[in-house]
Parts: C-alpha cells; sequence; structure tokens
C-alpha cells in the first residue's frame, strides 16, 4: 500500500491524468483512489458524450486551447482504440434577428481559437443539413463529434493499468496528513510521508496527491488544509428526450445562440452513439452533490450551498433567468416550447423525461462562475505535496487527454518527479 502518487476521483479527467502519469513514469508506483464501486460514476458518465470544438471559450484561455487540442487528441485516441464516434458535426443556429451579431462575434471567436471548417451558413444550408430545423443563421462545426466517455474513461483505466498502475475501488478519501515519523527534525523522513485514510479506516501511504474529485474538489481541498476557495455548487441538468419513432428529425447537433446575460448554454438537440437523441438539460439547483432526482436531498450538501453568499449573488443576479429554470423543470410544455424556436414540429406528444447529471460549478465568493480551470495546492508538509485539479469544467471530457498532459507537466513541476 505505498506508491508515489495517489490520484483521488476514478472521473475521466483522473484517469486520463493517471494514465499520462504512469507512461511519463514508468518506474515510479502510481494508484488511482475512488469512492464509487464503479469508474467515471458522476459526470463522467452523466453528461452529454458531445465532442466539443472549441468555440464558445475565451480566446488565449486554457479552456480554449485544452478544448481544441483535447478534441484532436479524443478523435486520435478513439481510432487507435477502436472506440466507436461519430463526427456528426453542430449547428449553432441564430432564430432571432438580435441572436445574428452575437453569432458572427463566436464564428471571430472559433476562428481565434483555431477550430476547424467554421463557417457561417444561411436559412437554406441549415435546412440542407438539418431539415426539420428553422433559423435565420447558422454557424457550422463540422469536426463537432460523439462519442460514449464512459467508455473511453475505462479504456483510459485499461491503460493504466496496463502500465502497472493500481485501481482502488470504494476508496473514499476522509482524511489526509502526515506520518509522524516524518517531521521536519527527522533527517532524512519517510520516503512515503503522507497517509490517506478512507472512510473505513484502511489507509495507504504516499509521497504525492493528485485530486481529481470533481463535485468534491472543495472539500477534499479543506481536509488537505488547503484553500476552501472557489467553492462547488451542484447544478442538476434535466434531459428529455426524443421517442424512437421521431429520432429521425434530428442529425446532428443543434444548439442556440448562448446569452452572454445567462450563465449557462440554454437547452439544445444532442443525438447520441445508441441512436436516441437528449434534449435540454435545464439548469437547476440541485439539493444533493449527487442528487440525479427532484427528491434526492442532502441537509449538509444543501446547507454548504444556501450559507454561501457567493450562491446568493449568483442567484439574485439571474433571478428570472433561475425562475425560469425551474418553472421549466416542473413543465414538460414549457421546454416543449424552447425546442420548438427550432424545430417546430417537435411536440409534447414526441418527447419523454430523460436522465439528468449533476455539474459541479465552482463559483467564487462575490457569485461569478469560475469558467477556467483552476489548479492550486498548500503550503505545508502536506500541502506542498498536493495538487488538487479545482475546477475541470465543460469541456474537460473533451480536453481529457490535453489536461492529462498538463496535470503531469504540474506534477513533475511541483514535486520534481
Amino acid at each position: 500500500s505505498t506508491f508515489d502518487v495517489a490520484v483521488v476521483g476514478a472521473g475521466i479527467v483522473g484517469l486520463a491524468s493517471a494514465r499520462e502519469l504512469v507512461r511519463r513514469h514508468p518506474s515510479l508506483a502510481f494508484a488511482v483512489l475512488e469512492k464509487e464501486k464503479e469508474l467515471a460514476h458522476h459526470q463522467s458518465g452523466h453528461n452529454s458524450g458531445v465532442i466539443h470544438s472549441g468555440i464558445y471559450y475565451k480566446p488565449g484561455s486554457l479552456k480554449a486551447k485544452l478544448c481544441v487540442q483535447g478534441a484532436a487528441l479524443c478523435y486520435e485516441y478513439c481510432d487507435q482504440k477502436g472506440i466507436p464516434y461519430k463526427q456528426c458535426g453542430k449547428l449553432i443556429v441564430a432564430v432571432e434577428q438580435d441572436e445574428i451579431p452575437r453569432l458572427k462575434a463566436l464564428y471571430e471567436r472559433g476562428l481565434q481559437n483555431n477550430v476547424r471548417g467554421l463557417k457561417l451558413i444561411g436559412a437554406k444550408e441549415i435546412q440542407a443539413k438539418e431539415p426539420f430545423c428553422r433559423g435565420l443563421m447558422a454557424l457550422d462545426s463540422p469536426y463537432t463529434g460523439i462519442v460514449n466517455y464512459k467508455q473511453v474513461a475505462q479504456s483510459y483505466a485499461e491503460d493504466f493499468q496496463e502500465a502497472g498502475g493500481t485501481i482502488l475501488t470504494d476508496f473514499e478519501v476522509t482524511n489526509m496528513e502526515m506520518a509522524k515519523e516524518s517531521s521536519s527534525e527527522s533527517e532524512d523522513g519517510l520516503k512515503y510521508p503522507v497517509i490517506v485514510r478512507n472512510s473505513k479506516g484502511e489507509e495507504i501511504y504516499c509521497r504525492h496527491i493528485v485530486t481529481c474529485a470533481g463535485l468534491y474538489s472543495d472539500r477534499l481541498s479543506e481536509i488537505s488544509g488547503c484553500s476552501p476557495e472557489p467553492r462547488i455548487v451542484p447544478f442538476r441538468g434535466d434531459y428529455l428526450v426524443l421517442k424512437p419513432e421521431k429520432c429521425y428529425m434530428v442529425k446532428g447537433n443543434i444548439y442556440p445562440v448562448p446569452n452572454p446575460q445567462f450563465p449557462f448554454l440554454g437547452f439544445h438537440f444532442t443525438p447520441r452513439m445508441d441512436g436516441s437523441v437528449w434534449l435540454g438539460p435545464n439548469a437547476v439547483l440541485a439539493f444533493k452533490r449527487e442528487g440525479y432526482s427532484l427528491f434526492d436531498f442532502s441537509a449538509g450538501d444543501f446547507l454548504d450551498a444556501v450559507t454561501y453568499s457567493g450562491l446568493w449573488k449568483l442567484v439574485l443576479r439571474n433571478l428570472s433567468y433561475g425562475l425560469s429554470e425551474m418553472y421549466r423543470a416542473c413543465f414538460l410544455s414549457a421546454q416543449v416550447k424552447q425546442l420548438q424556436k427550432f424545430i417546430p414540429e417537435v411536440t409534447i406528444n414526441d418527447v419523454l423525461r430523460g436522465p439528468s447529471g449533476v455539474r459541479a460549478q465552482a463559483l467564487d465568493s462575490d457569485g461569478n462562475l469560475v469558467d477556467d480551470f483552476v489548479f492550486d495546492g498548500g503550503s505545508g508538509d502536506i500541502g506542498s505535496r498536493i495538487l488538487h485539479v479545482r475546477n475541470a469544467p465543460s469541456p474537460a471530457a473533451t480536453s481529457s487527454l490535453a489536461i492529462a498532459k498538463m496535470i503531469a507537466d504540474e506534477v513533475k513541476r511541483r514535486f520534481e518527479l
């Protein structure tokens, strides 16, 4: 039970990072610690499955760079491993006149981010690509695709284990501390001075820790004595699904033009690898960090969220939007009305309630959504041995191999591996 580096969290980012680390340092011992019995169980297994192309993100940001690099690496990896995907493309569709300037600005942003194949198309070309879709103008992104990210994450895990890595499931990390013999007074200390303990009292010893804990990234940081900021506030996204006999209406991804006044992307049409079509998601505050249904509730998680001043600042700035989202979450007809802006033929009889996901949204104390990736550690004996991946928002699944390279670079720099 001794390792050079323990990676906490077996989502797609944690597994990609562990895979990259063991490939770079084959002589060292690596472990992945996962609290669930299966891998990629939360955000990595409950996402839309889209391979994003990198259009939306601020030029020069880590999100933009890592998404463009990550999408290319994702396609290349799937080709190497024989993992099926579809490069079905995406249309970002303007349905109102006032959306056209924002669409053109998005096109310019995509060009600055070096997104391949982007072009603006008119109403006739929209219908040629998506016969049931109506719009004034669209941004066509032909290299956007879809894949089953749970399958990709499982493949990363197999690569990691084949290279000698160890995966410990059902291992919920509840404590990290320095072994007493490794105090600074000791001349050389222990080789594995960090004790990581789980909820059952089991222990492993390691030299360094990397946390990729998604919905629990802030709590793991606090456990290790590092900063509690940015805080994670969970937002549930509920999807609808088209009835199987109506899936012919959607060929590729169809997205709205995002409104910069609101924090989320809005309702979209997403084809899936199994042939189904997901519609949505909405975005409502979840009352439990892993609460996938409307009635899931955790008093601790709820109090954590509602006592955080950053959440109230976000809510007050977006009150009408939030109330609209809650209304749509309750009434199917309100969600269908959003969809009919793009495909008028969709009716309430064509849709069913579908799955849900929970997004680990990082918020700062001023109520701002933390938009980019955040990596930090701490000071002192244990803080200096930890790298926390604090915020890996969408498009983290698309970017996972590119993020992994950056995390491996940071691990080498901080820990001098």
